[in-house]
C-alpha cells in the first residue's frame, strides 16, 4: 500500500467507524445562494441566544462540491457525529467544494479532517484556496492535534491496548480483564477528536457573491480530507498603541525565531513602573512558558495579527503541582500567594502545541487567580484548557473571545470564583466541558454564564455547573455535543460542594443534543441533572429555554444506580419551555424527588411523554419522582394519567429520529 494511504487496519477501521462510509454524493452546479447558518440552524430559530459574532458560518453540506456529503450520524467515534450538524463534505484527491460568500470578507476559518498517520502521530496535508478562480493559496492542514483513541485519558497511539482493562466497556458489556475468555478488543479503540481549524488571511477584501473554492491537490498524500465548514469575516486593520510599553523595544522577535518570553516580561516590568500598558504589535511571538501577569494591561493589534505561540516544553522534573510540561500562557499568582489582581487581556491570539490529555499539566492558555480583572478578545487554541481559574477570586469579566480545538475545557471556574462574568464567547470544539463552574471544596458563589455559543464538545456537556450558590446560566446557545454529556448539567459529583440559593437556567436554546453514555447504556437529556455525591435541593429555575431537536430526552433527571436511595433531585421549577422533537421523551427521571412544570409545550415527541422509573423501587403507591402541573402544559406530553407519579418506566425506549426543527 502507499505511504499516502492509511494501513489496511486503520482503513477498516475507518469504514467500520463509518467514517469512509459511502453516502450519496453531492454533485458540482454552478454558483449557488449562500446558506448562512448558526450552530447549522436556520438563525431565525435561535435568534437572541448565543455570542454575536464576526464571522458568517456556513456549512459545507450546503455548498457546492465534486466531493461527497457525510451523515447525518449521531454515533459517537464517526466523522459526521463529530461535524457541525452532523454533516460534513468528504472530499478525495482533486476535488473541491465552493462556497459563496454572504457578505464583504478578506479572511477564512476552515474547520476540517484529514487522516492520523497510520502509527498515529498525524501527518500534513496541501489545501489549496482560491477565489473566483483566481491567485492559489495553499493551507497546510495538520492532524497532529487530532485523533485520540481509547479510554479516558486517552492515547495518540491507535494500536494501543486498553487502558484501563479493569473498566466496564460497552462493546463486550463485560470487565476485559475480569473475563474468561477475555473479549477480543478492535483496534484502534474508541477514536475521536478527528477536528481541527485553520484561519487565513485573504489578502484583500472580496464581495458578497464572490466564490471561495476548497480543492484538494491531485498529488495529497491525505487520502481523504473532510471539511465541516466555512466562516467568513472582514477583518479590520491592526490596532495601534503608540503610548505604551512596545515588546519590540525590549527585543521580541515578531518573526516567531526566537523566544520572546523574556522580553515580554521586561516590558511588563517597565509598564508597571511607568503606568502603562504592554502592546504586542502584529507577529507571531515565540513564548515557551508561562508568563506572570499581576497588575498589568497587555493588549495586542487583534486576535489574527498578534499570535503568541510556544512549544509544549518537558520539565526536568515534576512541579510541585504534578506538572510535567510547561508551555505558552498567562498565568495569574496562585490563590496561595494571594493571587493576581487588575490584569487586563485583549486583542491577541495564544497557540499551544498540546496533542495528548495529562490532567496534572498547566499547559493552559490562561490560568491561575485573576480578581478585578477583564479578558477580551483573544482567540485560543491547541491549549489543554482555554482557561482554568483556580480560586479564591472575585469580579473576572471574560468577553468576546474564541476558543477551539482544545483537549480539555475551553473556561472552568474551579473552586470559590465569585462575582466573575462570561458572555459573548464562541467555542468549538472541547475535549471536555465547554464552559463549567467547578464548587470543588469552596462554593462558586454569584456567577453568570451569558449569551455563549458552544458547539461540538466531543466529550461531556456543553454548560457543566458542580455545585454552588446562586449562579445564572442564561441565553447560551449549546450544539452537538458527541458522547457521554448533555448540553447542560447540573451535577452534584466530583467533591463539589452543595447547590444552595437559586440556580437560574434561563433563556437557552439547546440543539442535537442529550448523548449516548458509555456507562450505563442510555440516552441523556439535552439538560441533564445528576445527583451521584448528595442531594440536589436548592431553588432551581428553568425558565425559557428551548431545547430543539434532542437526540432522547430533553430533560433527564438521575441518580447513580449505586447510590439511587440516598440522594434524591427535589424542587426543580421548569416554565415556558418549548421542546421541538425528543427520539425519546420530553422527561426522564431516574431519580427519587420532585419537580413542577408550568408552560412546557412540546411536539414531536418519539415516545411516551414522561419517562418515570423513579428511583426503580415501584413502589405500589407509585414511583419515588411526583411532577406537580402548574398549567399550561401543551402538546399533550403531561397527560393527566401521568400524574403525579405514575410509573412509566422503560429503561432503554426505542429512539424515533425527530424531524428537523422548525419556526414554532
Amino acid at each position: 500500500m502507499p505511504r499516502s494511504t492509511l494501513t489496511a487496519a486503520l482503513l477498516a477501521a475507518a469504514v467500520a467507524c463509518g467514517l469512509l462510509a459511502p453516502p450519496a454524493s453531492a454533485t458540482s452546479a454552478g454558483p449557488a445562494a449562500p446558506v448562512v447558518t448558526r450552530a447549522a440552524l436556520d438563525p431565525a430559530l435561535v435568534a437572541g441566544r448565543g455570542a454575536t459574532v464576526a464571522f458568517a458560518e456556513q456549512e459545507a453540506e450546503n455548498a457546492v462540491t465534486s466531493g461527497t456529503v457525510i451523515g447525518p450520524d449521531r454515533t459517537a467515534y464517526t466523522l459526521p457525529a463529530e461535524a457541525s450538524g452532523r454533516k460534513a463534505v468528504r472530499l478525495a484527491p482533486g476535488q473541491h467544494v465552493e462556497f459563496t460568500l454572504p457578505a464583504r470578507a478578506n479572511a477564512i476559518t476552515v474547520r476540517y479532517s484529514i487522516p492520523d498517520a497510520p502509527g498515529g502521530g498525524g501527518i500534513t496535508a496541501p489545501l489549496d484556496v482560491t477565489v473566483n478562480g483566481g491567485r492559489r493559496t495553499t493551507m497546510t492542514l495538520t492532524s497532529q492535534y487530532a485523533w485520540l483513541y481509547n479510554q479516558y485519558p486517552f492515547s495518540n497511539d491507535p494500536g494501543a491496548g486498553l487502558l484501563h482493562p479493569d473498566w466496564w466497556i460497552t462493546e463486550c458489556a463485560c470487565v476485559p480483564s475480569a473475563t474468561t475468555p477475555p473479549p477480543v478488543i478492535a483496534k484502534p479503540f474508541r477514536p475521536n477528536h478527528f477536528y481541527d481549524e485553520q484561519r487565513l488571511l485573504l489578502g484583500r477584501t472580496y464581495r458578497a457573491g464572490d466564490r471561495v473554492r476548497l480543492t484538494v491537490p491531485a498529488g495529497s498524500k491525505a487520502e481523504w480530507t473532510v471539511i465541516d465548514l466555512l466562516d467568513s469575516e472582514l477583518v479590520g486593520p491592526p490596532k495601534i498603541e503608540p503610548r505604551a510599553a512596545n515588546v519590540l523595544a525590549f527585543g521580541a522577535d515578531p518573526t516567531g525565531r526566537r523566544d520572546s518570553a523574556r522580553a515580554i516580561d521586561q516590558a511588563i516590568a517597565y509598564a508597571k513602573r511607568k503606568g502603562l500598558k504592554v502592546y504586542l504589535p502584529p507577529g507571531t511571538y515565540q513564548v515557551n512558558r508561562h508568563i506572570i501577569v499581576d497588575d498589568v494591561t497587555i493588549t495586542g493589534a487583534g486576535n489574527w495579527y498578534t499570535i503568541v505561540k510556544g512549544r509544549e516544553v518537558a520539565l526536568p522534573a515534576p512541579a510541585p503541582d504534578g506538572s510535567v510540561h510547561t508551555g505558552v500562557g498567562f498565568y495569574g499568582r496562585p490563590a496561595s500567594e494571594g493571587g493576581s489582581r487588575d490584569v487586563h487581556l485583549s486583542d491577541f491570539a495564544i497557540e499551544g502545541d498540546v496533542r495528548e490529555r495529562i490532567d496534572t499539566d498547566q499547559v493552559n492558555g490562561i490560568g491561575g487567580a485573576m480578581s478585578d480583572s477583564t479578558i477580551d478578545g483573544l482567540h485560543i487554541r491547541h491549549t489543554k484548557v482555554g482557561m482554568w481559574f483556580d480560586g479564591p477570586m472575585t469580579n473576572l469579566r471574560i468577553t468576546n473571545n474564541i476558543i477551539v480545538d482544545q483537549i480539555a475545557d475551553a473556561i472552568n471556574f474551579h473552586t470559590g470564583v465569585s462575582g466573575s462574568l462570561v458572555s459573548n464567547n464562541f467555542i468549538r470544539n472541547t475535549g471536555d466541558d465547554a464552559l463549567a463552574m467547578w464548587s470543588e471544596k469552596s462554593a462558586n458563589t454569584g456567577n453568570t454564564i451569558d449569551h455563549n455559543t458552544v458547539q461540538t464538545p466531543v466529550l461531556a456537556n456543553g454548560i457543566a455547573v458542580y455545585g454552588g450558590t446562586d449562579n445564572t446560566i442564561s441565553g447560551n446557545l449549546v450544539a452537538d455535543p458527541i458522547r457521554e454529556g448533555s448540553a447542560l448539567q447540573v451535577g452534584s459529583r466530583f467533591g463539589a460542594e452543595p447547590f444552595a440559593g437559586r440556580l437560574d437556567i434561563t433563556g437557552n436554546t439547546t440543539v442535537r443534543s442529550g448523548t449516548y453514555e458509555l456507562n450505563w447504556n442510555i440516552g441523556l437529556g439535552a439538560l441533564w441533572f445528576y445527583a451521584l455525591e448528595r442531594d440536589i435541593s436548592a431553588d432551581i429555575r428553568v425558565t425559557g429555554n428551548d431545547f430543539l431537536d434532542n437526540t432522547y430526552n430533553a430533560i433527564m433527571l438521575v441518580s447513580e444506580w449505586s447510590v439511587k436511595d440516598l440522594y434524591a433531585i427535589d424542587g426543580v421549577h421548569f416554565k415556558d419551555i418549548r421542546v421541538d422533537g425528543t427520539g425519546t421523551s420530553v422527561v426522564s427521571a431516574r431519580v427519587k424527588g420532585s419537580a413542577t412544570f408550568e408552560n412546557v409545550d412540546a411536539r414531536n415527541v418519539g415516545a411516551v411523554g414522561v419517562n418515570n422509573c423513579g428511583s426503580f423501587g415501584f413502589p405500589a403507591t407509585g414511583s419515588e419522582f411526583s411532577l406537580a402541573d402548574r398549567g399550561g402544559n401543551d402538546g399533550g406530553w403531561l397527560a393527566p394519567w401521568l400524574l403525579p407519579n405514575t410509573i412509566t418506566c422503560d429503561d432503554r425506549p426505542p429512539v424515533v429520529p425527530p424531524p428537523a426543527p422548525s419556526p414554532w
